[in-house]
C-alpha cells in the first residue's frame, strides 16, 4: 500500500479530508496510524489505526478507511497547544509523546523595559502548536526532511510504501521545486534513521542523485 501524504481520504460513506501526517513506530519501522484532516483544519486532524485504511485505485492516490464520517468525528484529536517558556516541553503524559510542533506568533511585546524610554519587556513564552502521538513513536509529515548520509539536505518526504505487515518497505523522496519536482522511491533498507519530522538516509547525495526518478504528476493544494 503506498501512502502519499496530502491524498484525500474518504470514509465507507463519504469524503472526510486529506492524510496529513503518518506516524510510525522507528523501531519496528512499522506504521502505526494516520493523522487525517478536513482540508486546511489542522485543529480537526484525527489519529486512526493505520489498519483501518486501504489504497484506492483511482489517480488521486485516494486512500479509503473502513469507518463512516460519523466514527471518524469520535477518534482522538491530535492537535494540542500549550503557553510555555523558550525550551519548555508540554506536560509529560506516560501515554503520549510529542510530535510534530509549530510555534505559533504572539503578539509584540509591550511596556517598558530596563534599558531606558525605549526598552520592551520581553516575554519568555510561546505559544506552541503540537500533536499528540502514542509514547515512544514519531511523526512524519510532508514537509519532514530528508537528509543524506553525508549531510546534505535532499528534500522532504512525500509519502510512503508498505508492505503487508504495514513495515516501511520505501520512502517516497520530493526534490526540486515548481515545474521540476520529482520524485525518488528509496528502499527501507537506505533509511537509517526515522526521527519526528526528518529521516536520515545511508546513501549519500550523489549516490541518491544517481537512482531513478520521476516527474511528480499530483496536484496539490
Amino acid at each position: 500500500m503506498r501512502l502519499d501524504l496530502g491524498s484525500p481520504v474518504r470514509c465507507t460513506d463519504g469524503a472526510f479530508g486529506e492524510l496529513a501526517d503518518i506516524v510510525i513506530d522507528p523501531k519496528t519501522r512499522r506504521v502505526t496510524h494516520l493523522v487525517v484532516q478536513p482540508h486546511h483544519r489542522d485543529e480537526q486532524a484525527r489519529l486512526v489505526a493505520v489498519d483501518r485504511a486501504q489504497a484506492g485505485e483511482s489517480s488521486d492516490a485516494t486512500i479509503s478507511l473502513a469507518c463512516t464520517v460519523a466514527e471518524m468525528r469520535e477518534f482522538e484529536l491530535v492537535r494540542e497547544s500549550a503557553y510555555l517558556r523558550l525550551g519548555e516541553v508540554p506536560v509529560e503524559d506516560p501515554d503520549w509523546d510529542v510530535g510534530i510542533e509549530d510555534p505559533l506568533a504572539l503578539p509584540p511585546p509591550t511596556g517598558l523595559g530596563t534599558f531606558g524610554a525605549g526598552g520592551v519587556d520581553i516575554d519568555p513564552h510561546v505559544m506552541l502548536s503540537y500533536d499528540r502521538i502514542p509514547m515512544g513513536e514519531v511523526e512524519i509529515r510532508r514537509a519532514s526532511s530528508v537528509t543524506s548520509a553525508d549531510g546534505h539536505h535532499l528534500g522532504h518526504v512525500d509519502g510512503f510504501v508498505l508492505d503487508a505487515e504495514q513495515q516501511i518497505a520505501h520512502l517516497v523522496l520530493e526534490h526540486g521545486h515548481l515545474w521540476g519536482r520529482r520524485e525518488v522511491v528509496i528502499p527501507a533498507s537506505a533509511v537509517d534513521r526515522v526521527e519526528t519530522d526528518e529521516v536520515t538516509l545511508t546513501l549519500s547525495k550523489d549516490e541518491v542523485g544517481a537512482l531513478p526518478s520521476t516527474r511528480v504528476r499530483r496536484r496539490r493544494d
